[in-house]
This record gives C-alpha cells, sequence and structure tokens, in this order.
C-alpha cells in the first residue's frame, strides 16, 4: 500500500440515454458533478475505451474516467488508462452503486470481493488486484434478488434521486482529502454524515 493520494477516479455505469438517469449510472452522477464543478469536458478517448476528464487539485492531475464499455467490461477501460499513465491499484477510486447501502449513504473502502457488482468484478479482473479504493453509493436493495437487475437498470423515485444526489454533494466534499491521500479523515467525515438515514 502507498501512501499516495487518488490519481483516477472511476465512475461506473452503461453508456447510451436510455441508461443515463438509472441507479446503475449513479457513479457516471458523481464524476460527472465534479467535472461540471470544475468546469471541465469529458473527452472520448477511443484508446482507453472511455470518456477521460483532467481537472487539478492539490497542485496534482486528478483523471477521472467514464468507461464507454458495458458494465461487465469495465475493467477493459480502467485497466487501460491505468497501464497508460502508471497509476497503481492503490491510487484508483471507483465510484459504484451499492445495493447493500441505504439510499442516501455513501461509504468508502479499499480492497475486499465484487459482491456480484459486474463492474467490480471485471475490474478486479482487468487489474489483477482487489487493492483499489470504493466509493460505494447506496440505492438500497429492492429485497428478492430475482428483481435486482431490473431495479439496477429503472430510475430512482423522485425522493431517492434527491437522496443520492445528496450523498454525491458529500462525496465530492472530501475530494481534497482522496486527491492529498487522507483517506481516514475522508471516511470521518463520509460515515458520519446523515446518520440520521441509517
Amino acid at each position: 500500500m502507498t501512501g499516495q493520494g487518488i490519481r483516477l477516479l472511476v465512475g461506473l455505469g452503461n453508456p447510451g440515454e436510455q441508461y443515463e438517469a438509472t441507479r446503475h449510472n449513479v457513479g457516471f452522477w458523481f464524476v460527472d458533478r465534479i467535472a461540471t464543478s470544475y468546469r471541465e469536458p469529458f473527452r472520448a478517448e477511443p484508446k482507453f475505451h472511455g470518456h477521460l476528464c483532467r481537472i487539478r487539485l492539490l497542485g496534482s492531475d486528478l483523471r477521472m474516467l467514464k468507461p464507454s464499455t458495458y458494465m461487465n467490461r469495465s475493467g477493459q477501460s480502467i485497466a487501460a488508462v491505468a497501464r497508460y499513465f502508471a497509476i497503481p491499484p492503490e491510487q484508483i477510486l471507483i465510484a459504484h452503486d451499492e445495493l447493500d447501502l441505504a439510499v442516501g449513504q455513501v461509504r468508502l473502502k479499499q480492497g475486499g470481493g465484487h459482491a456480484g457488482h459486474n463492474g467490480l468484478r471485471d475490474t478486479i479482473g482487468a487489474l489483477a488486484s482487489r487493492d483499489f479504493w470504493r466509493l460505494r453509493i447506496g440505492i438500497a436493495h429492492p429485497g428478492d434478488r430475482t428483481l435486482v437487475t431490473g431495479y439496477v437498470l429503472s430510475r430512482p423515485s423522485r425522493a431517492d434521486a434527491e437522496q443520492i444526489g445528496r450523498a454525491l454533494v458529500d462525496a465530492e466534499g472530501v475530494l481534497d482529502e482522496l486527491v492529498g491521500g487522507r483517506f481516514q479523515l475522508a471516511m470521518n467525515r463520509l460515515h458520519s454524515a446523515r446518520r440520521d438515514q441509517c
């Protein structure tokens, strides 16, 4: 493990207008929010199988990626960027939807399995590592595993979308800590936010 901060921030999602507003695309929502805040566009990068944006933060480059592969091939894009810019897994943060967290919760962790998430599964295989960081954005579980696919590929209610939006604001609020490698501080701030919703 290194003590350095995040150099690559990946939002997971599916390309195409039909998926833009779905729960499975909350990772895209997060990186789009940051790009808008910094007034920097995402640009198509065919060699990386995705769209890339670069911002300057704390005197360092932070690259943000939206894979243009579908979710279950996300690792192809992530590994291509990581190899090209020599970014180790420990300096990669992947923002993704999380069924096991309530709507409006957001959690930061390093390592672990994929818990059935196809984007994480493919990334673990492509990087040959589980040591990347994850920003887990809660979308809640539909209650029955047979309903999961339809649920994640559908739009959240207006109330749920508003709670997710507030969670993304919380997550953007610790971006300096993430880039600066102050992960424990970022966790403390994120994990204490909106305890009334836990």
